[in-house]
């Protein structure tokens, strides 16, 4: 199988060295390591669907990976076949080109490979943009963000990975090609097929097109960081952004103090704008095409009536773009500095906007009863009620635990039915990858969870895409 893939994909386009296979294994916070036989690195569709036809007549497992940023181990190679079906990895970091840019439309027809950054570069000469926004953005993929539905800070005003995707194009469990890459506004011709492979992690096939939605390049921008006295404030404080400016919201993010505090102690080049950080800050961009619009006038008469109240008990607003990239410098680096700060146990709950603050209160009241050695961290994604609840752990500490699976195991339970009891979902933009299948099959409605099985076996029936993410107990395999 290996000479028949060199055939296919030449020396570039084929890893079979351990050490050079490596990075591709293992996920990128060092957490959790695969196996496979080979890294596959074709260079177009072509390559892609001979590889897959490749796989499926030795019935090898496949696992699609993008950037590599996840944080559900989606894209850790695991089979659960026997020791002959380890599998092959299929990385589409080659594929980075930039198919058509099509202003009139408003649409960017992309390889999966081309790395987010770069499509925000790409699209400026336009006067466009692509209004995906994440920490990761220098390396994650656009077949990853599609696999995963991605959010980011923007979702609040474009919405996910799924509301900017208008087109796409899959390589199928048998190497065929489904192509649907016309990004047509109207198109009433039957199931809208895409929308199988949103949010799939892989599951049903791998992305390696996508026609994307662009927006008008902002041309005017006002940002704020805000102290707040509570979650509450922070609501009511968005209800009344959104009343008298809701169209130019671009983002509204509640961190914690506790999560600004361990970005200080391990991220460079931080400027803090108050004397002391705020308990709760709340980070704002007002974004408008108009340049007649005065942004930062908004922020000052809501701030300013707030803060004459009590609600805001300080705030900063930016007066040039490099103040305005320190303040999501901050925001941006929650991630990396988390990684350094102990052992963080990350959840991506969402609930309705309104009940953020209870969520966050009955989390705080029941993890500081069950786990008092781990300090809460939160990052909100406030405007569409996603909660990045962490329970960060002294290394120390976790390293001396017993069972430390079981310990995650209860925290997320316990995280997860907090949320659920709020009407929340466990997963909101990370997915659910080889993480979170137990929750998935515990918490998901049984028509639906039964439904989307019975999507897998028609588009997979042998399993091999991707095994072990979303379900992790499907009988049928290679």
């Amino acid at each position: 199988m290996i000479d028949r893939l060199h055939q296919i994909l030449g020396d570039k386009g084929l890893i079979t060295d351990p050490q050079d296979m490596h990075p591709y294994l293992i996920d990128w916070r060092d957490r959790r390591k695969g196996k496979a036989l080979c890294v596959a690195l074709p260079a177009n569709v072509e390559e892609v669907s001979r590889t897959m036809k490749v796989a499926a007549e030795e019935r090898q497992p496949v696992f699609p990976l993008g950037g590599n940023t996840g944080l559900c181990y989606g894209g850790v190679p695991e089979s659960p076949f026997p020791e002959d079906k380890p599998g092959i990895v299929i990385s589409l970091q080659r594929m980075k080109q930039i198919r058509e840019f099509d202003a009139a439309a408003n649409i960017v027809t992309v390889d999966a490979g081309v790395i987010l950054a770069d499509l925000h570069e790409k699209s400026k000469p336009y006067k466009r943009q692509f209004p995906l926004y994440l920490g990761s953005e220098g390396s994650a993929q656009i077949g990853g963000l599609i696999s995963t539905n991605a959010g980011g800070t923007g979702v609040v005003k474009y919405g996910p990975m799924r509301d900017l995707v208008c087109g796409i194009e899959v390589v199928l469990a048998d190497g065929r090609i489904l192509s649907d890459l016309e990004g047509l506004k109207k198109n009433n011709t039957g199931y809208d097929l895409k929308h199988l492979f949103i949010g799939a992690e892989g599951t049903l096939g791998i992305v390696t097109g996508a026609a994307l939605r662009l927006h008008p390049e902002n041309t005017n921008d006002a940002h704020a960081w805000v102290s707040v006295d509570s979650p509450e404030t922070a609501v009511r404080l968005f209800t009344e952004f959104q009343d008298k400016c809701g169209p130019y919201i671009e983002a509204f993010e509640l961190v914690s103090g506790t999560e600004i505090d361990a970005v200080l102690r391990h991220i460079e080049r931080i400027t803090m704008p108050f004397d002391t950080v705020p308990d709760w800050s709340l980070m704002i961009e007002l974004t408008a095409t108009d340049i007649s619009v005065d942004l930062n006038s908004i922020f000052e008469e809501i701030l300013g009536a707030n803060f004459e109240n009590g609600s805001v008990l300080d705030a900063f607003i930016a007066s040039n773009a490099q103040q305005a990239k320190q303040i999501w410098h901050v925001r941006h680096s929650v991630t990396e500095a988390n990684k350094l700060e102990g052992m963080g146990l990350v959840h991506d709950v969402a609930v309705r906007v309104s009940k953020v603050p209870a969520f966050i209160a009955k989390a705080k009241e029941v993890t500081a009863e069950k786990f008092p050695m781990a300090t809460p961290l939160l990052v909100n994604h406030l405007g569409d009620g996603n909660v990045h609840y962490i329970l960060m752990f002294p290394h120390d500490y976790w390293n001396q635990l017993s069972d430390p699976d079981q310990v995650t195991h209860d925290v997320q339970s316990c995280v997860h039915d907090i949320a659920a009891s709020f009407g929340g979902t466990f997963s909101a933009e990370h997915g659910v990858g080889r993480k979170l299948t137990d929750e998935l099959e515990r918490l998901c409605d049984p028509l639906r969870y039964e439904l989307m099985i019975g999507i897998k076996k028609s588009l997979d029936p042998e399993n091999r895409m991707n095994p072990g993410v979303l379900f992790r107990n499907l009988t049928t395999g290679c």
